[in-house]
């Protein structure tokens, strides 16, 4: 089976939605040839865990470390060896806003100071020199994201929405979980992502009923849903991810292109502007989330609002 045969048909769509069926949380089970695990009402495509599990840890804090930095505000990736310097600027600055800013500054040093130490005991590690629980080093780089954890609850999204304080406590639970324990975990966020993407799916799908103007996105949006879910659950060291990707990328400007007409769709030229707006603002939503692989909830309610909005303002119209 090809990589294309395991992307494509109706199987791999329902796999990415909704399971209605009582299926018990963890049940492993392959879906035309892929192996999936099943969490809170999705299967989602399942990876063993490493052999190697300092290794493991290390890719791993590594990998999420600079993922805090990819989905956050720009300017706050300090190196670890400014530590003291963003901590006084930090203690020093009264302004609100400014110091809010510190603060995101002074989390990214302290993130990367973890990752650092925690690269170098890897390497001590390899060296057959032992590291007890109660090494000064290890205390430290546990200090570290804890109090990175803390202060990203006050870092935003690169779109200026809301923080994603959740990614700063990941390089914190590889560091303190068995490894297992921290691919469950991933799991069970995964699967909160998918429904996520699910709700914005299904709200803006109410939209576009409203007319058929706007009829012809419906099957863009499904394609770019699955798209996205596909998305959310596949590694970058996968393979697959060479149609993923793609996919998700494509089926994502095809919505983004997409222009509903007012002529013929019952509704007049202010409301089919505002339901072009919000395809556009559901499409990047979408994208936030799966890029981030967690959910926005505050975004989400927001534009849930908006889309009721523009329902209950479009009503009289079509009704008329």
């Amino acid at each position: 089976m090809s990589e294309d045969d395991d992307l494509n048909g109706v199987a791999e769509i329902s796999r990415t939605e909704p399971e209605q069926a009582a299926v018990p949380n963890g049940t492993v089970s392959s879906i035309r040839g892929t192996p999936c695990v099943y969490y809170d009402g999705y299967w989602i495509r399942k990876y063993e865990v490493p052999a190697d599990k300092d290794a493991a840890r290390l890719e791993l804090i590594d990998g999420l470390t600079k993922r805090v930095f990819h989905h956050t505000e720009p300017g706050i990736n300090t190196p670890g060896y400014k530590l003291e310097s963003a901590r006084a600027a930090y203690e020093r600055e009264s302004e609100p806003e400014r110091k809010r800013v510190n603060a995101a500054m002074l989390a990214g040093a302290l993130l990367n100071r973890g990752s650092d130490i925690f690269g170098m005991i890897f390497r001590m590690k390899q060296k057959g020199i032992e590291i007890t629980d109660q090494n000064e080093l290890l205390l430290e780089c546990e200090s570290c994201f804890l109090e990175a954890l803390d202060l990203g609850r006050q870092v935003r999204h690169y779109s200026g929405e809301e923080g994603l304080d959740e990614l700063w406590g990941e390089p914190l639970k590889v560091f303190s979980m068995p490894i297992a324990q921290y691919y469950e975990s991933r799991y069970i966020k995964i699967a909160q992502t998918m429904a996520a993407i699910d709700e914005i799916a299904r709200k803006l799908s109410d939209v576009l009923a409203l007319s058929p103007a706007f009829a012809p996105a419906e099957s863009l949006l499904r394609a770019y849903a699955v798209a996205a879910k596909h998305e959310i659950e596949t590694m970058k060291t996968d393979p697959v991810i060479f149609q993923v990707w793609p996919e998700f990328v494509a089926t994502g400007n095809e919505l983004w292109r997409f222009q509903a007409a007012p002529e013929g769709s019952g509704l007049g030229d202010e409301l089919v502007r505002d339901g072009n707006r919000l395809i556009r603002e559901g499409k990047n939503l979408m994208e936030w989330i799966a890029f981030a692989r967690i959910p926005m909830p505050a975004t989400t309610a927001n534009f849930v609002r908006n889309c009721d909005a523009f329902i209950t303002k479009a009503d009289p119209e079509i009704a008329a």
